[in-house]
């Protein structure tokens, strides 16, 4: 017997009506019409904006109202072959969106809100999903797939629908193609959604023997081998084990390969993807198969059209990845780390080859490149990659890539002179100074020229782009032969500032190329070369901000980013220029303050120059502040500053508030004390950054900023801190606040104990046992990847920053024995980090600080416990043995202080 499709079993839904104005469409004379979900679906589509915004209405109302209906009545509309294809895919949609979100305790409400309904309904649900995939409409099938996925996603974990993956595999041999193409599909989708570990070996078998001969040759419906190519894309994380038997991964190898010389171009791209994916997920299993890959690719890059040759491209990049990961690891030692990944060179070895197909590639420029900010075509795939290969090879690709730099920089055809210049930019990194600086030598003055003289803006464009490479690689106080002389500087500036006056994209490159020359002479003692130059500069870019087409190619912000970094960079010798900058800053600040009425287009540019501008006068400060005469200079603006600061806040921008935040942080450092005054205007958007859990960043500045006003205010934060604190603690009970924020969370209940000594006694039955639960979660991290491992990390840091700022705020207080309760808990803390063994130097050199102050400051009460401690003296001897001065120091310190903690 046929199943009943859901209308016939759901009857049509009365929604609340009455949410409709009088004169809409869903009136019928005077009587209101009861609407079927399919209607509501498809005015929820319509460009009538009242219309849409009822419909979205209806649709709230009725998942408020009954949940399991309404999850019910979409998944039925969506499998219902007789319904318009509009409003099965919203259907689909807007279930999908019911059972995932992007953020994380969002997407934690919806898995446990779905894992509550009833059986039966979820059920229902999952029998019109399954039953979508034998659909004649694509767009159905598809969202059903996705559905299915998303399902899978959070009942497989649990043990639930254990059936799922059975009754998909069973419909591969399905007569009918389309319900072959969209079980290909969903299992894709499923094994993007599931982890590997959740899959019986058995069943993740039979998946890849079903997509592996879903993407054979012989398969007759291209559908079918696109959906299978796809699918095993997803799938590859799963395949460990069959990688590691030699028959399996020939099989699976040969079938990709095939699949990359198919007649349909869908098909050969989704081929590549999987090779991208073998060469980052399986390196070490590649030899046998890289002539045959390198002979593949070189052919698609070659003949094939763009998507499937950017693809052949990625894959070679993906290979130079590895190998220098793996290099930068072990510095080319191999001895050390035999269970790790060895290098195979394999880039070494393709380089005859490999270098020429990429140089080929730089001659396919599009005409119009530059001014697309999103363009990748096949010239800016062959460039990166061919960066890459240099940092993978060093001084090895310098004899293969300059002949064709030769042959090609004075070439009538803009292509081979463009083509030419990125070349030579692209190798820039990798090979050794002392390869690369004779050449660059020779080419500076040719390249200055061209800057200023090519006649195409292409070569225009790379050229500044490659000055700028060779200010970032091969300038600075590091460099045994200087390429920027005194012979040259003047010649080097001139053309830049000229050229900042070229077309937008052109300017941009550089102000980039300045950005680089000015960070080079960062460290070059009391007197710099770019000093005499340091007032045109400086008004060279201000003026660039004002063009009429600075909000092209980003090129006011990298006018106002080059600024900060020519600020930044400058000598004591420019200090009266750089004050001479703080009123001009605070006049622009001031004029964005001016404008009012602004479409939201206007206020979005506003927002943006608002945010460059605080983050100008953020650097200006910490420049001025870094010493006592030009600090006291700067003092005169400091009322008016954050005064601007107050009212851009008050403009409510969630980018400005960041930016405003952070310049805040530096003018607290800069006024220290007197700072104070400025505390009641500016608390409560101190408390809103705090209480911004959506835009985590700009909690996470704010948090910052309230270590740099504890440290400038010390004692005389105390009024704000209840305030503070409550926060606080309210921002790590959240489970809606991003993870990052909270590492540096604690680290400010340290900074505010050493800014309030013994008063945060109040505050230590709240911040402890928060430290000791987060202590105990970060002290166990068997099995978790690098990602956690990082976090970790960091979350570490941040408990023994905490611990580290309280016991020095109690330091000699009648009050330390408060501390002596938690004394244990820390040091078994110590214990477990390091029998742990994967802290890194940051924590290192945090924790045995800790070690250091939890003796300093409980003296003879702590003695004995460090005595007791498993680890303590290994602990210590190793940090003492450490090559890092820092982690050394600290052991030494943390020494003295246990011996007298001990001899008492």
């Amino acid at each position: 017997m046929q199943e009943p499709t859901l209308y016939k079993l759901i009857p049509a839904i009365p929604f609340c009506i009455h949410s409709f104005p009088q004169n809409s469409v869903y009136q019928k004379g005077k009587k209101v019409m009861a609407l079927e979900v399919t209607q509501i679906l498809l005015s929820a589509q319509s460009v009538d904006g009242s219309v849409r915004k009822h419909a979205e209405e209806s649709l709230k109302q009725f998942q408020e109202q009954n949940l399991s209906g309404f999850l019910l009545s979409l998944s039925g509309e969506l499998a219902n072959d007789e319904k318009p294809v509009d409003s099965r895919k919203l259907a689909g949609l807007i279930l999908k969106n019911a059972l995932d979100a992007k953020e994380q305790h969002r997407r934690y409400e919806l898995i446990q809100r779905w894992l509550s309904l009833d059986v039966g309904v979820k059920t229902q649900i999952k029998t019109y999903l399954l039953q979508t995939l034998t659909s004649s409409v694509y767009e159905a099938r598809s969202t059903a797939a996705q559905v299915i996925a998303k399902v899978a996603g959070i009942e497989l974990p649990q043990k639930q629908w254990p059936e799922l993956i059975g009754s998909l595999l069973s419909n591969i041999h399905q007569v009918p193609v389309h319900v072959k193409q969209a079980t290909l599909e969903t299992l894709g989708y499923l094994c993007e959604e599931v982890s590997p570990d959740v899959v019986e070996q058995d069943h993740v078998n039979k998946i890849l023997t079903a997509v592996v001969q879903g993407m054979n040759a012989s398969e007759g419906s291209n559908d079918v081998r696109l959906a299978a190519t796809r699918a095993l894309y997803n799938a590859l994380g799963f395949a460990q084990a069959n990688f590691s038997n030699d028959m399996e991964r020939d099989y699976i190898m040969r079938v990709v390969c095939e699949a990359t010389l198919s007649q349909e171009v869908k098909i050969r791209q989704a081929a590549f993807e999987c090779l991208v994916s073998i060469s980052s997920s399986y390196y070490e299993k590649l030899g046998p198969y890289m002539q045959d890959i390198f002979n593949i690719t070189a052919k698609a890059v070659k003949e094939d059209e763009e998507p499937v040759a950017l693809q052949a491209i990625e894959f070679w990049s993906s290979i130079c990845d590895e190998e220098i990961d793996i290099l930068e690891e072990y510095g080319g030692d191999f001895s050390t780390a035999v269970s790790d990944v060895p290098c195979f060179y394999f880039i070494k070895q393709a380089l005859p080859a490999l270098v020429p197909m990429l140089l080929e590639t730089l001659l396919k420029q599009e005409e119009d490149q530059d001014q697309d900010e999103g363009a990748w075509n096949l010239a800016m795939a062959g460039g990166t990659c061919l960066g890459l290969v240099a940092r993978t090879v060093g001084n090895d690709i310098v004899p293969l890539v300059m002949p064709f730099i030769e042959e090609n920089i004075t070439k009538p055809d803009w292509r081979q002179r463009e083509g030419a210049t990125y070349a030579f930019g692209s190798i820039l990194e990798g090979p050794s100074p002392n390869q690369l600086v004779p050449l660059v030598n020779v080419a500076l003055n040719f390249m200055l020229t061209a800057l200023t003289k090519d006649p195409n803006n292409h070569v225009k464009d790379t050229t500044a782009w490659t000055l700028g490479r060779i200010f970032e690689f091969l300038h600075g106080s590091t460099m045994e032969t200087p390429i920027i002389t005194s012979a040259n500087c003047q010649q080097i500036i001139t053309v830049l500032l000229q050229s900042m006056k070229d077309a937008p994209n052109v300017a941009e490159k550089s102000c980039g190329a300045l950005y680089f020359l000015a960070q080079g002479f960062e460290d070059v003692g009391p007197s710099s070369p770019l000093t005499p130059f340091f007032q045109v500069i400086v008004q060279s870019l201000l003026a660039v901000t004002h063009r009429e087409d600075a909000g092209e190619s980003r090129l006011r912000t990298a006018a106002y980013e080059t600024l900060n970094e020519v600020v930044r960079c400058s000598t004591d010798e420019t200090i009266p220029m750089v004050l001479e900058l703080v009123p001009i800053i605070m006049m622009e600040l001031h004029n964005t303050l001016e404008k009012q009425k602004l479409s939201s287009d206007e206020r979005e540019k506003q927002n943006e120059l608002q945010g460059l501008l605080c983050g100008c006068m953020q650097v200006i400060i910490q420049k001025l502040a870094a010493s006592d005469a030009t600090k006291y200079s700067f003092m005169q603006y400091a009322d008016q500053t954050m005064n601007l600061f107050l009212r851009v806040f008050a403009c409510r921008s969630a980018t400005v508030h960041e930016e405003a935040m952070l310049a805040i942080g530096a003018l607290a450092y800069a006024t220290g004390p007197d700072f104070a005054k400025y505390m009641p205007d500016f608390y409560k958007y101190l408390e809103m950054g705090l209480q911004n859990f959506e835009e985590y960043q700009v909690c996470a500045v704010t948090v910052g900023v309230v270590g740099d006003i504890c440290r400038a205010l010390e004692e005389k934060v105390l009024p704000w801190c209840d305030g503070i604190m409550t926060q606080l603690l309210k921002d790590l009970s959240s489970n809606q606040l991003h993870r990052s924020v909270k590492p540096p969370i604690f680290s400010c209940f340290g900074d505010i104990s050493l800014a309030i000594g013994e008063n945060f006694e109040k505050y230590l039955m709240y911040a402890m046992p928060m430290l000791q639960s987060a202590a105990e979660l970060s002290s166990h991290t068997s099995g978790a990847d690098d990602e956690m491992i990082e976090y970790t990390n960091l979350l570490r840091n941040g408990i023994l920053e905490a611990y580290s700022g309280i016991f020095q705020g109690f330091k000699n207080s009648p009050k330390t024995q408060l501390l002596i309760p938690y004394a244990p808990h820390i040091l078994q803390f110590l214990d477990l980090i390091y029998m742990e063994k994967d802290m890194d130097e940051m924590v290192m050199k945090t924790a045995i600080g800790v070690l250091g102050d939890l003796a300093d400051t409980l003296g003879s009460n702590a003695g004995s416990l460090i005595q007791q401690s498993l680890s303590s003296k290994d602990f210590l001897n190793e940090c003492l043995a450490s090559d890092d001065h820092l982690i050394k120091e600290s052991a030494e310190w943390a020494k003295m202080a246990i011996s007298r903690a001990i001899s008492v």
